[in-house]
């Protein structure tokens, strides 16, 4: 599709393809759950000193959502593995009981590949995230889980990045046993549809003309600030930035002012808080601030109230649509960014 016709209004494959999450998530828990209660015994009998994650891009954006989901629900250390550390310097890998969490659309990137390697040389059980069930990195697995979300022909991840965050929020509940995780996931097909209906048109009209933005989150919110940054710029050409909104004020808030842009991603649990606090700090230096939280009382934006961890995966849903609305509005062909290719495998 050319941009001009993207700009006629013709459906995009982003749009349609972030459309399925709700039925990309239902076909995921349905199709792992007897992989997910596996996986969590073995974590159980044998629980790992600590998680190493394996992940590049929207994946990555997914294994900082793991990190705050394993650390605040099981307390062990999660930390995103440095993937040149393998493919690059060649580096040995001290040997220990880790889970080693793989995360990937296309599972052939040669330096994850390379890191799984030698996390599974020293000893590390590797479970893999993947939508391409005959991807390399299958072989080197312990355990697949498959996305199922399908194919995905838009280059910007949708439906993949939105089952890698239901992937991960399942491994978690089956590891934990938390009862209100496992009930909170059980609704979360229905309520990503309901999310993806939601209108952020305000969001559309206040980012049309934007020339850098900040994106806010914290704890299990800051994932998707990282992605709708990415998305922001992939798609609509409109240079982006995520923060933690405690990061934020390490230096960064000091370019924050009148004409400035931000979008904050709040949420139910302590961390939506320190989200709220900054966007209003940031309204008040004349800012244009858009707050997408589920106190409807606050928020600029709307979202739906949900467990904690599952509040993250609906937002990014609604913001999917604005974005790909976002991109059709800044002449922009959000299926096919410019220099960009579906799968990047890097060395």
């Amino acid at each position: 599709m050319t941009g001009t016709a993207a700009l006629r209004g013709e459906a995009t494959l982003m749009e349609a393809e972030a459309g399925e999450a709700g039925a990309v998530v239902a076909r995921l828990l349905a199709a792992n759950r007897a992989t997910f209660a596996a996986i969590g015994e073995r974590l159980r009998s044998a629980p790992p000193t600590g998680v190493v994650t394996c992940a590049r891009g929207s994946s990555d954006h997914a294994a900082t959502y793991a990190k705050y989901l394993i650390e605040t629900v099981t307390g062990t250390p999660t930390a995103s593995a440095a993937l040149s550390v393998a493919s690059v310097y060649d580096a040995p890998v001290a040997p220990g009981n880790r889970l080693c969490l793989a995360i990937s659309q296309s599972g052939k990137s040669p330096d994850l590949l390379a890191t799984v390697r030698q996390q599974r040389a020293s000893g590390a059980y590797v479970v893999a995230l993947i939508n391409a069930e005959d991807a390399p990195l299958a072989a080197l697995a312990d355990v697949v889980i498959a996305l199922s979300a399908g194919p995905e022909r838009s280059v910007a991840a949708t439906k993949s990045y939105i089952a890698s965050l239901a992937a991960i929020a399942a491994l978690v509940a089956a590891w934990s046993e938390e009862e209100a995780l496992t009930s909170a996931l059980a609704n979360l097909p229905a309520q990503l549809e309901q999310a993806f209906a939601f209108d952020w048109a305000p969001a559309v009209a206040a980012y049309r003309d934007a020339t850098n933005l900040f994106v806010l989150g914290r704890g299990l919110g800051l994932g998707v600030a990282q992605e709708a940054a990415l998305k922001f710029k992939e798609t609509c050409a409109l240079h982006a930035e995520s923060f933690s909104a405690a990061e934020v004020r390490h230096g960064p808030m000091a370019i924050v002012g009148d004409r400035f842009h931000v979008l904050a991603f709040g949420g139910s649990d302590a961390a939506g808080t320190s989200v709220r606090d900054a966007a209003a700090e940031f309204r008040g230096r004349g800012a244009t601030v858009l707050l997408a939280d589920p106190d409807s009382e606050i928020a600029d934006l709307p979202a739906i109230g949900a467990h904690p961890a599952v509040e993250p995966i609906l937002l990014i849903q609604s913001f999917y649509r604005m974005a790909n609305a976002l991109s059709l509005a800044r002449g922009c062909n959000p299926d096919s960014p410019p220099h960009l290719n579906k799968v990047t495998e890097t060395l």
